[in-house]
C-alpha cells in the first residue's frame, strides 16, 4: 500500500517550515494479515480476485480453528488483521471473531461490499468496535451496478457509508479501476468528500482470479498516469488545506516513483528543495511488501503472499502453524520476495527506481510471462523515466538473473524499448 497523504502531507508540511524531517525505514514487528474468512459472496464483480458466488464452500475454518490461528499470529507479532471473504458479514460467526481479535488488542479492519449493511448490522459493526471499514465503489451508480452485477448495489453500498458514519465508525471508500470506469474517479473522490468519508484507497487492477481474466480491460498506461495525477492533485490540495482525508493506492508500486515525476512537473520548485529527501523517504517505505509484510489466509486455511496470489499456496495452518509458514524460506518464491534486493529481471532490473518500488508487483509478471521475476508489465513508467545514467533499460544494463524452479516455465522473450503514446480511455461496456 502507498501512503500518497503521508508523503504529501511531508511535503505541505516542509514549504511551511522550510525543512522535511529526515526519512526513516520503521519495520513493522510482523506482516499484515488479510484473512478472507469466507469465500461466499452475494456478488459476483467482474474483478474478483477470489473467483466467489453466492453458495456455501466446503471446508472453511471452523471459530476454534480461527481463534488458535489468532494465537499464533499474536505470538508472532501480526499488528493488523483484515477480515474479508467473500462477503465476510455472511459469516455467522463474523462479529464473535471479530470480537475476539479486538480482545487480544488486533487492529481489525472489515473490507465489505456494504451492501448487507442494515441498520442492524451497523450497530453490531459499531458495538464491536471494527477500527476500519472499508466498502468498495467502483463508480457512480451506472458504472457500480454493471461492475458488481446488481442493479441497486450503488445505494446500497451508500447507504451503509451513511449508516455507519451516522455511528461514529471510521470508514472509507475503496475503488479499482480499470478502462470501463477510470471517468467515475473525480466524482468518486468528490463522493467521498461529500460523504464525510475519511480514506478514499484507489486500487490498480492486479492480474488475479477475475481479474485475470478481464486483463485485457485494464486501464491503459495513458488512463493510469492521468488518473494518478488527478489523485495526487487532490490529495495535494487535501494536505495544504490541513484536511483529515487519506489517500492511499494499492497494487502498483510504480505510483511512488510517479509521485517524484508529479512533483517535479506540479512543483518544481519544492521538487528542487526537497525531491531528494522525498526520494529517500520514499526508499525507506521500499513498495512492495507480498511475502514480507503483507501475508494472506484463505477461507480454508491457505497462506499466500498476498491476496493476488490464491493460486500459489505455501502451505496451510491446519498443517503448520502461520508462523512457520511465513518464515520458511525454502520456499523458492518466498525467498525471493524476502530478498534484498529481489531477483528481478528485464526492465525492472535496470530501473533507477527499483529501491522505491522493489521491483513492483510479482504476480503480474508471473502471470502474463510465467516467470515471477520478469518485468512487472504493470509498470506505466516509459523507458526514459526509469532510465539509470542516461541507459535505457536494454541498452547495456545488467539484469539481475536467478535459476529457480520457476525457470522451466514460459519465459518472455526481451522487452522492446517502451515508449509513452497517449491513448483514449477505452469505451464503457458491459462488464458481463
Amino acid at each position: 500500500m502507498f501512503r500518497v497523504s503521508q508523503y504529501l502531507r511531508l511535503l505541505a508540511e516542509a514549504r511551511r517550515e522550510g525543512a522535511m524531517p529526515p526519512a526513516r525505514r520503521i519495520r513493522p514487528p510482523g506482516p499484515v494479515v488479510i484473512w478472507n474468512l469466507i469465500r461466499r459472496c452475494n456478488l459476483t464483480c467482474t474483478h474478483c480476485y477470489a473467483l466467489s458466488a453466492d453458495h456455501d464452500y466446503a471446508g472453511e475454518l471452523s471459530t476454534d480453528e480461527v481463534f488458535g490461528v489468532m494465537d499464533d499470529l499474536k505470538a508472532y507479532r501480526v499488528p493488523v488483521l483484515i477480515l474479508s471473504g467473500g462477503e465476510p458479514l455472511l459469516r455467522p460467526d463474523l462479529y464473535e471473531i471479530a470480537e475476539h481479535a479486538k480482545r487480544m488488542r488486533f487492529y481489525v479492519g472489515l473490507s465489505t461490499n456494504g451492501t448487507l449493511i442494515d441498520e442492524s448490522h451497523a450497530d453490531r459493526i459499531a458495538a464491536t468496535g471494527f477500527d476500519y471499514v472499508g466498502i468498495s465503489l467502483d463508480g457512480l451508480r451506472e458504472t457500480h451496478d454493471r461492475f458488481r452485477r446488481l442493479e441497486g448495489a450503488f445505494d446500497a453500498s451508500l447507504g451503509a457509508v451513511r449508516r455507519l458514519r451516522q455511528r461514529g465508525v471510521k470508514v472509507g471508500l475503496r475503488f479499482t479501476m480499470t478502462a470501463q470506469n477510470a471517468h467515475d474517479l473525480p466524482a468518486l473522490l468528490q463522493l467521498t468528500r461529500d460523504e464525510g468519508a475519511g480514506k478514499f484507497y484507489f486500487s490498480h487492477l492486479n492480474y488475479a482470479g477475475r481479474g485475470n481474466i478481464h486483463r485485457a480491460k485494464d486501464a491503459h498506461f495513458a488512463t493510469t498516469r492521468e488518473a494518478m495525477d488527478r489523485l495526487f492533485d487532490h490529495a495535494w490540495a487535501s494536505a495544504q488545506q490541513g484536511l483529515d482525508e487519506e489517500f492511499v493506492t494499492g497494487n502498483n508500486d510504480a505510483d511512488g516513483p510517479w509521485l517524484l515525476h508529479w512533483l517535479a512537473r506540479r512543483e518544481p520548485e519544492l521538487h528542487a528543495r526537497f525531491g531528494t529527501t522525498l526520494r529517500e523517504h520514499l526508499v525507506a517505505w521500499g513498495g512492495n511488501a507480498s511475502g514480507v509484510n503483507v501475508a494472506n489466509i484463505d477461507n480454508l486455511g491457505n497462506v499466500h503472499p498476498d491476496t493476488m496470489w490464491w493460486h500459489h499456496t505455501l502451505g496451510n495452518v491446519r498443517e503448520r502453524p502461520f508462523s512457520a509458514i511465513w518464515s520458511d524460506t525454502s520456499e523458492p518464491l518466498m525467498a525471493g520476495l524476502k530478498a534484498q534486493p529481489r531477483p528481478v529481471q528485464g526492465r525492472c532490473a535496470a530501473c533507477r527506481h527499483f529501491d522505491v518500488c522493489g521491483g513492483n508487483t510479482r504476480v503480474r509478471a508471473e502471470q502474463v510471462t510465467g516467470n515471477p521475476w520478469d518485468e512487472d508489465p504493470g509498470c506505466y513508467l516509459d523507458d526514459d523515466e526509469i532510465a539509470a545514467d542516461g541507459v535505457a533499460p536494454g541498452a547495456g544494463a545488467t539484469p539481475r538473473v536467478v535459476v529457480t524452479p520457476f525457470a522451466d516455465r514460459r519465459q518472455s522473450a526481451p522487452s522492446a524499448t517502451r515508449r509513452y503514446v497517449p491513448i483514449a480511455p477505452a469505451p464503457a461496456e458491459d462488464a458481463a
